[in-house]
């Protein structure tokens, strides 16, 4: 029956995107037509490579941070007193985005509330209120720096009831007024809807929020964030008619199934864009490495996760949530 026969992808896979797999053909019946009634559609294995813990493999060496342009963004952000994520959680991408004039500018100061397992962001309490000025600081710089597209992010400040969603609000209308798209990479708010709203009515380009591993490792990679709470946020933002972004980072122990259970997660909340990167241990103090996952683990992802119905699946060792940004809007 026609009904039964699903409909085709929303484009057609590229060449060697996917790895079709087809069932040998077998004899027809007599009188048949060769129509068994049934479809041949993508089996999609992984590749079969050994990831190892240990030594830092070849692939996740990278240059580092120079020229000229670098050290002006360093200045400006210097001059402006912001901070930025890229130097905060050590970003492996800094020199390359730095390089290129491009920043991640992370809001509500440099100490976070909470203490997950991988982050290198300082934990504490931080000052007493909020920094009123800094949005207009944000923009200046942006407008300094001729940005395009921003990123926006912060620590958690879950001492204060709104998350610190009005200083996010105001640095997109700021932002959007010199013509910049903008996307935001947002705490969960502890689920707070109405400072998710206060986010949502500024209308950043693209919203984000990263998830950042599967549910089992949540008590040890998230220990004060909630799986099913981070869903309900993105899935609030797309009620809200906004693009939205999450990602994940592998090798802290997580399998490949728990990994396109997730994706399906994704799927089902009607997520535009996810990306993969692998974790790199900040500090000895952080959650060790428990695989180098190789890149063609990644490439599957990608395949895997926009055959499932992602939009969009940026995955690489070095990916970042922040990397290749202006590409997700």
């Amino acid at each position: 029956m026609l009904s039964d026969v699903p409909e085709s992808p929303a484009r057609p896979f590229k060449p060697g995107e996917i790895e079709l797999k087809r069932a040998p053909k077998e004899p027809l019946a007599p009188g048949g037509d060769g129509d068994t009634g049934l479809l041949e559609l993508p089996v999609i294995e992984p590749p079969r490579v050994a990831n190892a813990r240990g030594k830092r493999p070849d692939w996740l060496r990278v240059k580092l941070p120079y020229g000229p342009t670098y050290k002006q963004v360093a200045d400006l952000v210097e001059q402006h007193q912001l901070h930025t994520v890229c130097q905060s959680a050590r970003c492996p991408n800094m020199g390359e985005c730095w390089s290129a004039g491009t920043a991640t500018f992370m809001i509500l100061g440099n100490v976070c509330t909470r203490s997950c397992g991988f982050c290198a962001v300082m934990t504490g309490r931080p000052d007493a209120g909020l920094d009123w000025d800094e949005p207009r600081r944000v923009a200046e710089a942006a407008e300094k720096m001729r940005l395009k597209h921003v990123v926006i992010t912060s620590v958690n400040r879950d001492e204060r009831e709104d998350g610190g969603a009005p200083i996010f609000a105001e640095t997109i209308e700021r932002l959007h007024a010199l013509g910049c798209t903008v996307e935001v990479l947002t705490p969960d708010f502890r689920g707070n809807r109405e400072a998710c709203q206060m986010v949502f009515d500024a209308r950043p380009d693209v919203f984000n929020h990263n998830v950042e591993t599967v549910p089992r490792l949540y008590r040890r990679v998230r220990p004060q964030a909630h799986y099913q709470r981070s869903l309900d946020v993105l899935r609030w933002a797309k009620e809200a008619g906004l693009r939205t972004k999450s990602g994940i980072m592998v090798g802290l122990g997580e399998t490949q199934d728990e990994v396109l259970a997730l994706m399906d997660d994704f799927v089902a909340i009607g997520l535009d864009v996810m990306t993969i990167g692998q974790y790199l241990q900040p500090t000895k103090m952080h959650l060790p490495v428990e695989e180098f996952v190789h890149p063609d683990v990644f490439r599957w992802y990608k395949e895997v996760g926009e055959a499932k119905g992602l939009g969009h699946v940026e995955s690489g060792p070095l990916v970042r949530s922040s990397y290749h940004a202006e590409r997700h809007v």
